[in-house]
């Protein structure tokens, strides 16, 4: 049974429909079939990098026998979290950073969503606890994790056990 709007505001729809196929127990291609949509549309919204469309919601909302608008409404509530990052949130407290650590570019003129990916492999590789919180703050656990599952780096990976304090993994 799907969990309330109210507790799982905020979170992206993928994270939710992919906990819910593999409670049915079936592979996503045979989920992707049943609700007649494409394989790659559902694997783009199970990882978080397409939205749900209101057309989606409706199917979803009947195989999973919860309200029709259930998924828009945990879209446009991702949506919203998102959008209030950008707007009141774009830059992270930059004090909290020594400047160095960025030796290589403008540190004033860092895009720091646009270079997330980059931002968040430095700081974890190179930087301290203070940096490592404010990354945390700034872009949210969530965020951090995915990032760092793309990440093949040797340094990453001997980082881990310190990211544990961080509550990373």
């Amino acid at each position: 049974m799907l969990p309330e709007l109210s507790k799982i505001k905020g979170i992206h729809p993928g994270v939710i429909l992919k906990r819910e196929i593999k409670l049915l127990g079936i592979k996503y291609y045979e989920f992707s079939k049943l609700i007649n949509e494409y394989p790659q549309t559902l694997s783009s919204i199970l990882k978080g990098k397409r939205g749900i469309n209101p057309n989606l919601s409706i199917k979803l909302g009947e195989i999973f026998n919860v309200d029709k608008d259930y998924f828009m409404l945990l879209q446009a509530s991702y949506d919203v979290v998102i959008a209030d990052k950008l707007t009141y949130n774009s830059i992270p407290d930059l004090s909290k950073f020594r400047k160095y650590i960025f030796w290589d570019t403008d540190f004033d003129r860092i895009n720091w969503m646009k270079n997330r990916r980059a931002i968040i492999k430095r700081i974890i590789e190179r930087g301290n606890d203070t940096e490592i919180n404010e990354i945390i703050r700034f872009y949210g656990i969530e965020t951090i994790r995915n990032e760092l599952k793309n990440i093949k780096s040797p340094r990453i990976q001997s980082k881990i056990e310190h990211l544990k304090n961080h509550e990373i993994f």
